[in-house]
């Protein structure tokens, strides 16, 4: 009896540990700037269903990788991230175009505050819009966007993400 119940004790202490806390879908790296993140090993997102892709922009000092749903057709490109309340570190969202064009985003929605970054046909950021939360107002690109890429608001800023930065991407097949 003493040893079935050490099994026990020692197996709800093993499911308690931290690495157990983590979805089956992800695994726990080490991120830039020494934080924890969790990068998807299933190739959709849990809340979302869309397809994630690594997306990397470069500062040309760094390199910065986000886990990233694709909003790829008009249905999920007009939810975008709206009623979602939780957005990672490093969790992202990209909307790609068929061709470059003109693009404008709003935050309908949306309670979560977001940077919205728009990138030119040369897959450089063209320029950067902060999102404020539940509003209409609608945030332009300078020029035509091949894609725009969504990260929680304040994150371009604090990973020192500019216009003319690099945005690397590979949409699934």
């Amino acid at each position: 009896m003493v040893k079935w119940f050490s099994l026990l004790v020692a197996g709800t202490l093993a499911a308690c540990s931290a690495t157990e806390s983590v979805p089956a879908t992800a695994q726990v790296v080490e991120a830039q700037e020494g934080e924890a993140r969790t990068i998807a090993r299933s190739k959709t997102h849990p809340i979302s269903q869309l397809p994630l892709i690594e997306v990397t922009v470069d500062t040309g000092e760094k390199r910065v990788d986000f886990v990233t749903e694709v909003a790829n057709t008009p249905e999920t490109q007009s939810r975008g991230l709206m009623f979602r309340t939780e957005l990672g570190d490093f969790d992202a969202m990209i909307f790609p175009s068929g061709r470059a064009q003109p693009r404008s985003f709003w935050m309908k929605n949306t309670p979560l505050p977001l940077d919205i970054i728009f990138i030119g046909p040369d897959r450089r950021i063209t320029n950067i819009e902060a999102g404020v939360p539940y509003s209409t107002d609608s945030v332009h690109s300078d020029g035509p966007a091949l894609a725009v890429f969504e990260i929680r608001g304040g994150r371009a800023e604090a990973l020192g993400i500019e216009p003319g930065d690099l945005v690397e991407w590979a949409l699934p097949r």
